[in-house]
């Protein structure tokens, strides 16, 4: 409901009131049903959440982690928690409908809700109006979270570049926040300091939570998301490799997440699919992972509480180009959460059924009602007129 109050208003004047604009709350967000694990206080931190392995590699106390945290959702989440699927957001969409007393649905989804439009499409297709999918992941029931997860070591290497050249030579606005001469001087700049956090954490100012390497990495890869992030997590950087700085941590990493959105976290990635459950097979993920991807220093291939959880209640469907006819996706290039490469994984699989956006631009989420650049422009007009591109489309802005 909160993308209603932060994008609905631009969003009714792109559409020029043709459309009844509703937001909805899905399971476990906000004001619909809620559930909690009981989580420990130490098992609530992202920088928990997220399993980043030791400094050295290891993952004995992320196995740990995991195992604890599965156990403690299968003991008190109960089946509200269970139900956190996206076959029932699926269903609780057609509930909407109906309520709303709507023959079809018009939609845009942003990230793992594209996934949820998706699977509403391929459900119902003679519900299915237009359908805006911006920000889209792999769709192979083989892959799904598990897939997505590991995608963020390449998502990040992606965008990292746009971080580097801003760093290199920031607005005027932002030149005390330079981190090299050079863009290609800043990713060693980083890696670097979060190597000598991993060695000696930083005390932070208002927080008793020191600055470690890898909440270093948790922040950037939080920034990564958006251009809007980058002063502050350069000016964390400063301020982190400076002896006499006084780093201060992301409002993020600046304590434990309350009970049910931890368990969110969670119950959302792990409800779905079976995870592999072998602890030695994430073991030689993490190392692989590290060394080909040293930004997010094997986090996205190791073990979560998914290996530790109860079987799926159901199977997960195949996206095909069976469901809906008018789909429109959207994706910017270098995305560090959904990867270029995992959307074109969800194009291939919806056939000639959808017309993919390409934008040439970094972070997560590519269509910003009222923004006027290309994509944009494309995605209103097919929201406005149902005119979609005859074909996949390039927009270099």
């Amino acid at each position: 409901m909160q993308r209603v109050t932060g994008r609905g208003e631009a969003l009714r004047e792109e559409t020029r009131g043709r459309y009844d604009i509703v937001g909805f709350d899905p399971r476990g967000v906000g004001s619909s049903s809620r559930a909690g694990c009981g989580l420990a206080e130490e098992d609530r931190h992202l920088i928990a959440l997220r399993s980043w392995p030791a400094p050295d590699g290891g993952i004995e106390e992320n196995v740990a982690r995991s195992r604890r945290i599965a156990e403690a959702c299968a003991r008190n989440g109960g089946p509200v928690l269970r139900s956190f699927t996206s076959e029932n957001q699926v269903r609780d969409m057609d509930l909407l409908r109906r309520a709303l007393g709507e023959k079809k649905l018009s939609a845009w989804g942003t990230s793992y809700g594209s996934y949820v439009a998706a699977l509403y499409a391929q459900h119902h297709p003679d519900r299915t109006d237009r359908f805006v999918m911006d920000s889209t992941a792999d769709p192979d029931p083989d892959r799904l979270e598990h897939g997505w997860l590991a995608d963020m070591a390449r998502g990040a290497d992606d965008r990292f570049p746009d971080f580097a050249s801003w760093a290199a030579d920031p607005p005027a606005a932002y030149r005390h926040l330079r981190l090299a001469e050079h863009a290609e001087d800043v990713r060693k700049v980083v890696t670097d300091l979060a190597a000598r956090l991993d060695r000696e954490p930083r005390r932070t100012v208002g927080s008793d939570i020191p600055l470690t390497g890898n909440a270093l990495r948790q922040a950037l890869q939080t920034a990564l998301n958006d251009d809007g992030a980058f002063p502050d997590f350069a000016a964390l950087v400063k301020e982190a490799a400076d002896p006499e700085g006084r780093p201060v941590l992301p409002p993020e990493l600046s304590g434990p997440l309350p009970d049910a959105d931890a368990s969110l976290l969670v119950a959302v990635i792990c409800n779905d699919v079976r995870w592999p459950r072998q602890v030695g097979g994430y073991r030689r993920a993490v190392a692989a992972d590290r060394a080909a991807h040293p930004l997010t220093a094997g986090m996205p291939a190791n073990i979560t509480p998914c290996a530790f959880w109860k079987d799926p209640a159901g199977k997960p469907i195949r996206i095909t180009g069976d469901g809906a006819s008018r789909i429109l996706m959207i994706q910017n290039l270098r995305d560090p959460s959904t990867p270029y490469s995992s959307g074109l994984e969800m194009r291939r699989s919806l056939g000639d059924t959808a017309r993919m956006v390409t934008v040439d631009r970094g972070g997560h989420g590519a269509y910003v009602p009222g923004r006027g650049a290309c994509g944009d422009r494309t995605v209103t007009a097919y929201l406005n007129d149902g005119r979609r591109p005859a074909r996949d489309t390039y927009c270099a802005d």
